[in-house]
């Protein structure tokens, strides 16, 4: 059967992305595959192969899984690497979460998907912007050094989005991300106070 590549996600919005692209511009080179600014977004659970009977009993529940975290506030500030500095395969912008919050947002967006028959992985939730891959591994000090001031202003993050992924259909044999779904966070009340500056 078909199946979907889909992931939960906090996108960024255009500011902050226009921020970020001033940024990274200057530190792309060759070692690295670097990702277009349209692609950057904070993961919160990734679903490999999303069947698509599945995808209307995973939409209502992660509605439910968003409606229980009220809006918060994120920034991006520092950078960092997978799994390490000394045989990075992926060079990533860090999240500044002071509620922290996103982990168990992230929970329960993989929580949406396993009860619904959805295999999420379960490795320890690292919230990242990925900037660049490496098709092998680097010793990546000196662009750690270079992007040692990367910040961003903060923003409220108000929303969470359901993700296509469409392999290979992208620029360059990249893939194209289309947005299916955007879920409020907050209850109907809580968004109405949020709003209001309350």
């Amino acid at each position: 059967m078909e199946t979907e590549r889909m992931f939960a996600a906090v996108m960024l919005p255009d500011r902050v992305r226009d921020h970020l692209e001033v940024l990274v511009e200057p530190r792309r080179d060759q070692a690295w595959r670097w990702s277009p600014p349209e692609h950057w977004h904070i993961t919160l659970a990734f679903y490999a192969a999303v069947e698509p009977w599945r995808l209307d009993e995973l939409t209502p529940k992660l509605a439910h899984a968003a409606e229980r975290s009220e809006p918060f506030r994120l920034a991006l500030n520092g950078v960092g690497c997978f799994p390490d500095v000394s045989r990075a395969k992926v060079l990533y912008a860090a999240v500044d979460d002071p509620t922290a919050t996103l982990p168990a947002l992230a929970e329960r967006a993989r929580n949406a998907a396993t009860t619904t028959g959805i295999e999420v992985t379960r490795e320890r939730y690292v919230a990242h912007v990925t900037l660049a891959r490496a098709n092998r591994a680097i010793e990546a000090s000196r662009w750690m050094r270079a992007l040692t001031e990367l910040f961003t202003p903060s923003w409220q993050v108000d929303e969470i989005a359901l993700v296509q992924s469409h392999l290979g259909q992208g620029p360059r044999g990249r893939p194209r991300y289309e947005v299916r779904e955007r879920f409020p966070l907050g209850k109907p009340a809580l968004r109405a106070r949020a709003g209001r500056g309350d």
